[in-house]
C-alpha cells in the first residue's frame, strides 16, 4: 500500500459531505496521523512513503506534489474508490482517524502537529522517523 491509496480513502470520505472537503494541508496531517497510529497499534508502517518536516507540519512529499495545483482549495473527490485493498484492521484504523481528526480544520491540525515530538525532532534531513512516530503515538494511546 502507498500513501496515495490512503489519501484516496480520506478524499473519498470527505466527498460524502461538502462541509468536510479536504485541502492538501489537511490531507497531509491525516496521512501523518494514520501512519502514526498504525505504527503504534500494529507495529508496522501503513505505507512506505516518507513523511518529512515541512514548515506547515508533516508532509508526504509524493502526495503533496500530486495535489499542489489545488493550492489551499479543496481537492476533488476521486471519481471511483474501492476499499478492497484495505484489511479490516486498516479500514477500522482509517475510520477512527477520520472520525477523530477529520473534524479539525487544516490550520488546527497544523498547530497540533507542531506541538508533537515527531515533527519537532525530525532528523537533519527533515525526515520524521517511523520509530519516533511509533513511540509518540504509543504514548498517546497509553495516556488516553
Amino acid at each position: 500500500m502507498n500513501a496515495q491509496d490512503v489519501a484516496n480513502y480520506f478524499l473519498f470520505m470527505a466527498g460524502h459531505d461538502e462541509e468536510d472537503l479536504i485541502s492538501n494541508l489537511k490531507l497531509q496531517k491525516l496521512l501523518y496521523y494514520a501512519q502514526g497510529f498504525n505504527l503504534a497499534l500494529l507495529d508496522t508502517p501503513l505505507f512506505d512513503n516518507q513523511i518529512e518536516k515541512w514548515t506547515h507540519g508533516p508532509v508526504v512529499p509524493d502526495v503533496y506534489h500530486q495535489y499542489k495545483s489545488f493550492g489551499n482549495n479543496p481537492i476533488d473527490c476521486p471519481d471511483e474508490f474501492s476499499n478492497e485493498a484495505f484489511s479490516p484492521e486498516t479500514l477500522g484504523l482509517l475510520e477512527e482517524v477520520w472520525s477523530v481528526f477529520g473534524q479539525y480544520t487544516a490550520s488546527a491540525l497544523r498547530n497540533i502537529s507542531h506541538q508533537e515530538i515527531p515533527w519537532k525532532n525530525a532528523d537533519e534531513r527533515g525526515v520524521i522517523s517511523h520509530e519516533s512516530m511509533k513511540e509518540f503515538f504509543k504514548s498517546r494511546i497509553e495516556n488516553g
